[in-house]
C-alpha cells in the first residue's frame, strides 16, 4: 500500500511529499540548505560574507523551485557566485591547502554542513536526470557545484579572520602530486 495524504491540510507538510520521484527529495534538500544558510548567517559578523550569504539565500529556493516550476537559476547567476567565490578566494592567505579538516567556530561548521549539502544537491540533480524524463537545466548542477566550493571558501575566510588555525587533509588513499618548488 502505498503512502498518501490524508486529506486534512494540517496533516501535509509539502504538498509533494508523498510523491515517488526524486523531485521532492531535491526540493528536500534545497530547503536544508537554505535553512542551514540561515542559521550560519545569524551568527556571522563578518561584513561581507554576511551580505554575500544574504544575497545568496533567496537563489537556493529559486534552485528549489527551478526543478519542478521555472528556472530560476541563470548563466548570470551562476557567474555571479562564481566571481564572488573566487574573489573571497583572494582573501585566503593560505591558498596551497586543498582541503582541510572542517573547524571552527558554530557557523564556520554550519557552512561546512551547507557545502557537504551543497554535493547532495548535485547527487539529488544525478538522480532525477538519471530515473525521470525530466529536463534540468544546466544552471542547475554548475549553480550547486559552485555553492560546495564557495561555501568551502568562505569556511576558510572565516577561520583566517578568526585566527583559527586549519589542518591540512592529505589523504592517504589518493596520492597528491608532490608540491612543486619554485626557485
Amino acid at each position: 500500500m502505498a503512502l498518501k495524504a490524508s486529506g486534512v491540510v494540517g496533516e501535509l507538510s509539502y504538498p509533494f511529499i508523498f510523491e515517488d520521484s526524486p523531485l521532492c527529495d531535491f526540493e528536500i534538500l534545497t530547503d536544508e540548505l537554505c535553512a542551514y544558510t540561515g542559521l550560519a548567517l545569524s551568527q556571522i559578523t563578518h561584513a561581507q560574507v554576511r551580505e554575500s550569504l544574504e544575497r545568496l539565500q533567496p537563489k537556493i529556493f529559486h534552485l528549489n523551485g527551478s526543478i519542478r516550476g521555472k528556472c530560476g537559476i541563470f548563466e548570470e547567476d551562476v557567474q555571479e557566485l562564481l566571481a564572488e567565490m573566487l574573489a573571497f578566494k583572494e582573501q585566503v592567505e593560505d591558498k596551497g591547502k586543498r582541503f582541510v579538516l572542517p573547524r571552527g567556530t558554530g557557523p564556520v561548521i554550519q557552512l561546512h554542513q551547507c557545502r557537504s549539502l551543497s554535493k547532495k544537491v548535485v547527487r539529488a540533480l544525478v538522480q532525477i536526470d538519471k530515473l525521470t524524463t525530466k529536463k534540468i537545466p544546466e544552471t542547475l548542477p554548475r549553480f550547486a557545484n559552485v555553492l560546495a566550493n564557495y561555501y568551502f571558501i568562505l569556511t576558510r575566510v572565516l577561520n583566517q579572520d578568526a585566527g583559527i588555525e586549519e589542518p591540512e587533509y592529505v589523504s592517504i588513499n589518493y596520492p597528491m602530486p608532490p608540491k612543486s618548488t619554485s626557485n
